[in-house]
């Protein structure tokens, strides 16, 4: 039997059985805000988590981890050296690794950071509407510079920012996700979206963070990495999604979605995955 089309509810369920059966080990550097977080949830969808980040330890775990999870959000200069080892040792060991370039385009250090890490070529980038536009147009692949954000809050909508995400794409060679109340994924020629997800998730910090972290344990065994970000898209956002009917406030969901990626199977996400290739 053929493989299901990648962007498909199946091949999801697909991707998340693999994250089950393997237990990917996934190394995270990630902020001070969303560590527990999204340690976590990695655990919660079958992944295995490890949070190292110091400059002596990084190039030896890299290469011993199935993917890399990059995140900016609480940037310092000990963590911008390990990420600089850990992003050179993932290219020279082929671990898969993805960025997120929490409030880039917003603080000059930061920026300059996830730009000079684009050179380590990412398999994936993930980030709100205004922080993609702004990395895009760092790199000299989108247009004029956009509207400034306000920290992790993006001005812009995914669908406002796919022509960007689309030449940061081209640019890096990285899946670019966006987040938005529709998420959008490209490689470039191919688009896919994602319309699962609750209004109340912008209520809990860091589910953004999460996401980058799941996409992480996807790539981590799948070798499309679009297709991985978009599956990583359906997951959290599905959890979000039914974690919402049970839960009345964000801090019984923030609790409620770690259950749910717990509980998330085939069924459910055969029955409420609302994923889909966008015809160009």
């Amino acid at each position: 039997m053929s493989p299901p089309a990648p962007f498909t509810s199946a091949a999801v369920a697909d991707t998340l059985e693999r994250i089950r059966a393997r237990t990917p080990l996934v190394h995270n550097i990630t902020n001070i805000v969303v560590a527990n977080s999204t340690a976590n949830a990695l655990l919660a969808i079958g992944a295995s988590p490890a949070m190292v980040e110091a400059e002596d330890e990084v190039a030896q775990l890299v290469p011993l981890a199935a993917a890399l999870v990059v995140n900016v959000g609480t940037l310092t200069v000990p963590q911008a050296a390990a990420i600089a080892r850990a992003t050179h040792a993932a290219r020279l060991s082929g671990t898969p690794w993805i960025l997120d370039p929490v409030a880039v385009g917003v603080l000059d250090f930061r920026s300059r950071v996830a730009l000079d890490c684009l050179a380590d070529a990412p398999r994936a980038i993930r980030g709100n509407a205004s922080e993609i536009m702004a990395l895009a147009h760092l790199r000299g692949a989108g247009g004029d510079a956009p509207p400034p954000g306000r920290g992790v809050d993006s001005l812009s909508g995914a669908a406002e920012a796919l022509p960007a995400a689309r030449s940061l794409a081209r640019a890096t060679g990285a899946c670019v996700a966006v987040s938005g109340a529709t998420d959008h994924i490209t490689d470039g020629p191919r688009v896919a979206t994602v319309a699962n997800g609750h209004p109340m998730m912008t209520r809990v910090t860091g589910l953004g963070c999460t996401a980058t972290a799941i996409a992480g344990a996807c790539l981590a065994v799948g070798d499309d990495a679009m297709a991985a970000c978009a599956h990583a898209m359906v997951l959290i956002g599905l959890a979000g999604e039914l974690a919402a009917r049970i839960a009345p406030g964000p801090g019984s969901l923030q609790v409620a979605i770690l259950d749910m990626l717990y509980r998330l199977d085939r069924q459910a996400v055969m029955e409420h995955a609302r994923i889909a290739p966008l015809e160009p």
